[in-house]
């Protein structure tokens, strides 16, 4: 007979309104909390600066992507419309200064290859897909697409403790302080 030991997620707590979840990221970031998120069902405005957020990268990766279709697209139309096949009609040169000829397929590329890289970096970036989530699991975290607010504390952040978060989320008005255990091993 194997008892199987979960491993701990970490502690998800309720708050009553938005402008008190607010006041907790503050609060949570101040205190230097790394690995946690909060959870609304609605868009909290100013909630992800009050999380310490960072700007994104997906726009440089998304400028990139782009760029990289255009010289695609350029190199593509040059290549083969003047260097391995050159093209000529009405005695118009096959040169570079046929460049406004390959402006469509230059065009379609960075535009084909900008959103595929939004696609897959926004999934990278936010690391799905993900099949299941340690909250998942919460009774109280099915209320998170009516009308529940929440944050949860992470245990493998540095400064998680089980009795000083508990502590710190009961301090900060966090009510139904739960422990999650991720269930898969």
């Amino acid at each position: 007979m194997s008892t199987s030991v979960k491993k701990v997620y970490g502690y998800l707590a309720e708050f009553e309104s938005a402008s008190k979840l607010w006041k907790a990221c503050e609060e949570c970031r101040d205190a230097g909390f790394q690995k946690w998120d909060a959870f609304s069902s609605f868009p909290v405005h100013g909630l992800d600066k009050a999380m310490g957020l960072k700007k994104s990268i997906l726009p440089y990766l998304v400028f990139f992507g782009g760029l990289t279709g255009l010289a695609t697209g350029f190199g593509l139309a040059y290549i083969t419309q003047v260097e391995i096949y050159p093209t000529i009609v009405q005695a118009k040169p096959a040169n570079i200064f046929t460049v406004p000829a390959f402006f469509p397929i230059m065009f379609e590329l960075t535009i084909l290859l900008s959103g595929f890289t939004t696609l897959f970096g926004l999934l990278g970036l936010m690391g799905l897909p993900r099949l299941n989530h340690p909250l998942f699991a919460s009774e109280q975290f099915k209320r998170v697409t009516d009308d529940g607010l929440f944050i949860a504390i992470e245990a493998r952040d540095p400064k998680f403790s089980p009795l000083g978060t508990r502590e710190f989320l009961e301090q900060l008005g966090g009510t139904n302080i739960e422990l999650v255990e991720d269930d898969a091993n």
